[in-house]
């Protein structure tokens, strides 16, 4: 029976009891917990529980010099850092009228695609282990870590890459790296068939996400969805067609949408998303060695630097949704404000406690999971 043909019966209160999703849960990453009421197996109501991981980004920022916090932000979204920085970085940029150089844009353009792959290979593996499914789960942690080999060779570090600062990109790109980005990328389309075989076509996915944690287009827009949550329900938006930043206007993709905004649409959207960032990334690796110059703009001594005063808000499309940040500068070494408005804010709290609430128990985590939020961010 569906949440929308629940019908909630009188029962006495001793037939009620309560359940913790979380922590450590695979319905959703780490620390982050769902306390749930139930009746039976049906979920009468529930509260999310952002956990104790990660605290306080935004107070912390205002703490730290400018150049500090780039080691900071990507902590708000581990499985996809990178738009953390950018978002960042960009902020600073406006705020000092830094123009970033035309090789540094595209650059930063791969390792945000590359992230996008790794972080959707990661919800993947995530979402189908919600089912049971767990060989996805493995091949989308070990196909995930040839990105991450990637990030490693280009940027120094795997998960964190702390590559991005205000003006551009921290070093140049090693010789022979575009050949290996072009391998990876041969792997990677190779093995879209096998992921559509043992999963997004699999019957028994199928039935278990078709008709489960459904959000309209209107409710989406009223609760404040965005990213691949909102296009699943059929609404054709993207921060980097409609509001484009760096060189994304230079390239083609398309925007996949799907229209049932249930688990099943979500997984969908994701799946076509990855293709389309592999589209993107082969542009790059075709059109970089044509652009030169520099890789950043001159900036101050960074542990001087006081920023002009001002205020600012920068918003780009990560994995997860719209991400924007707000900053404010009273021309001192740090900044005197921020706040980071993240898409798993609004997807782990109020999107996910309405979407469970009717559900049954089994479906719990895949409707967490097919949300793909990062609890740091609610976190923070």
């Amino acid at each position: 029976m569906r949440p929308e043909n629940y019908q909630a019966r009188s029962h006495p209160p001793s037939h009620e009891y309560e359940l913790n999703f979380g922590p450590n849960h695979p319905g959703i990453e780490g620390n982050y917990a769902l306390k749930v009421k139930l009746h039976g197996d049906r979920v009468l109501e529930a509260r999310a529980d952002g956990g104790y991981l990660h605290r306080g980004f935004e107070k912390l920022m205002e703490q730290r010099l400018w150049i500090q916090n780039i080691a900071l932000v990507p902590r708000i979204c581990v499985p996809d850092p990178s738009p953390m920085e950018l978002c960042y970085s960009m902020a600073v940029e406006q705020l000092c009228g830094l123009q970033v150089p035309e090789r540094a844009q595209w650059i930063r353009v791969m390792q945000l695609e590359l992230s996008r792959i790794a972080a959707h290979l990661f919800t993947f593996g995530g979402h189908a282990a919600t089912t049971g499914m767990y060989s996805t789960m493995f091949w989308g942690v070990a196909d995930r870590d040839r990105v991450l080999d990637l990030f490693e060779e280009f940027t120094g570090g795997r998960v964190y890459s702390i590559y991005n600062i205000p003006g551009g990109v921290r070093r140049e790109l090693p010789e022979g790296f575009l050949a290996h980005v072009s391998a990876t990328l041969d792997y990677l389309e190779s093995r879209l068939a096998d992921y559509d075989n043992l999963f997004f076509t699999n019957q028994v996915f199928i039935e278990r996400a078709r008709g489960v944690g459904v959000m309209s287009q209107q409710q989406a827009l009223e609760w404040g969805v965005t990213g691949p949550n909102l296009r699943a329900t059929g609404l054709d938006f993207d921060v980097r067609r409609d509001d484009p930043y760096l060189v994304y206007d230079q390239l083609e993709f398309d925007i996949p949408t799907e229209s049932a905004g249930d688990a099943w649409a979500r997984a969908l959207v994701r799946r076509a998303e990855l293709q389309q960032s592999l589209r993107i990334v082969r542009q790059i690796v075709a059109r970089l060695p044509e652009v030169e110059g520099p890789i950043r703009a001159p900036i101050p001594n960074p542990l001087a630097w006081k920023v002009p005063e001002g205020e600012t808000y920068t918003r780009v499309e990560s994995s997860k949704g719209e991400l924007a940040y707000y900053v404010v500068s009273d021309g001192g070494v740090k900044p005197y404000r921020v706040h980071v408005r993240g898409p798993s804010s609004m997807h782990a709290v109020q999107v996910l406690e309405r979407l469970v609430t009717g559900a049954r128990i089994e479906d719990v985590a895949q409707i967490m999971f097919s949300l793909d939020a990062c609890p740091p961010e609610v976190d923070r």
